[in-house]
């Protein structure tokens, strides 16, 4: 497990908490295995119900470390974020995000794959994919376009636009907008309101609406293989390298 997420429990629901603050909770690949490891025990277990995704005041989740990316475009594995996809992916209980500040990346595309998604006012998804020379991942090529349509998912996932939580809601990927000091107590009830259905009427119901997950596991295979390519290309190194080096500069 990784220091920088932490799995706790309330009840029957699984809370997991993204702690890297100081790195905006951007995912390295000990968090991306923890969290893989955490998805897959409730996955496994009878005793939770449900399970909720927070970040920290402020924010919700910065993306992929750029340092992993780029020791990835140098021959370096990033395999452990794949792992995540598929726990993701074969995840077969409610899952919940609750977002408050940036969600960038894998911290937007995750929601793809949450049943409930509740943000603050100041929360803001962007997927900056095309922008580092990458592809959109976590199936957020196919589940995009579904859940928002076509435009839309264009908008975010190669335009790379900035959405406020206001436009994630009316596209439809938030559920809810509520203050920053109710989003824990918010996600929490809702979550604790799962546990007490029937839990095979609501994994069976959570399937039907979902739908055949064979689809969307060759897309991410898809995704992953064109990923795997372009985090080499000169395209992504030098994206990579200039994000770096803006990031290094001091501020006023």
């Amino acid at each position: 497990m990784s220091a920088h997420v932490e799995i706790g429990r309330q009840g029957d629901v699984q809370i997991i908490r993204l702690n890297r603050p100081e790195k905006k909770n951007a995912l390295t690949a000990a968090m991306y295995a923890a969290l893989a490891e955490a998805l897959n025990a409730a996955n496994a277990s009878d005793a939770i119900a449900v399970t909720v995704i927070f970040g920290q005041p402020g924010i919700f989740c910065a993306g992929n470390d750029i340092v992993d990316f780029l020791a990835a475009s140098q021959g370096g594995a990033i395999l452990h974020g794949f792992e995540f996809l598929k726990a993701l992916v074969e995840f077969d209980k409610p899952l919940i995000a609750a977002a408050d500040g940036p969600a960038v990346g894998i911290g937007t595309t995750l929601m793809f794959h949450c049943d409930l998604v509740f943000a603050t006012p100041r929360a803001v998804l962007q997927t900056p994919f095309v922008d580092l020379g990458l592809v959109p991942e976590a199936g957020s090529s196919l589940l995009g376009p579904r859940v928002l349509g076509h435009a839309r998912a264009f908008d975010l996932l190669v335009m790379g636009a900035p959405w406020s939580a206001e436009q994630a809601k009316e596209a439809g990927l938030v559920n809810a907008i509520v203050p920053a000091q109710e989003l824990e107590s918010t996600a929490l009830q809702a979550a604790d309101a799962i546990s007490k259905k029937p839990r095979e009427g609501v994994r069976l119901a959570r399937r039907l609406l979902r739908g055949d997950p064979a689809l969307l596991k060759t897309r991410m295979e898809e995704e992953g293989a064109l990923f795997l390519q372009r985090v080499k290309s000169d395209e992504a190194v030098a994206a990579f390298a200039a994000f770096l080096k803006k990031s290094a500069r001091p501020t006023l």
